[in-house]
């Protein structure tokens, strides 16, 4: 697991690659990732945006830019933590992503809060040792 905090907010990456939905004769490779955000401050806050960077092995970049996460803009309390699950396809048996969060305070202060770069690794990846 990957963990990045920012102003008190910890930021928790679980990887895991769909074999299932992945053709890698096709080379197409599917992971999935489980994000926890955890409100470790003492003030209320509320994500707002996403950006993400998504490398593949070739190293070509696919940015990502939306509103919310899966169609949702939670709101942490101090102490509260905020779970959800997601996806991304890749052309090649490997990458990485990172990214981060827009937030915002009750107050109206907005902030972003890094995601902690993870790996898409697959067993279909075969590298060789120098």
């Amino acid at each position: 697991m990957q963990q990045a905090v920012t102003r008190n907010i910890a930021v928790s990456v679980e990887t895991r690659f769909l074999e299932n939905e992945s053709d890698p004769a096709e080379n197409y490779f599917v992971w999935a990732y489980r994000i926890t955000i955890e409100n470790k401050g003492d003030e209320t806050v509320q994500l707002l945006t996403r950006h993400w960077q998504i490398t593949d092995a070739m190293g070509r970049l696919h940015e990502v830019r939306g509103e919310g996460v899966i169609g949702e803009q939670p709101v942490l309390v101090p102490g509260a933590a905020y779970t959800y699950s997601s996806g991304t396809p890749l052309g090649t048996p490997s990458g990485f992503m990172r990214g981060s969060y827009g937030m915002q305070t009750q107050d109206g202060a907005r902030f972003d809060i890094e995601v902690p770069a993870f790996s898409l690794d697959s067993p279909h990846e075969h590298g060789n040792i120098n």
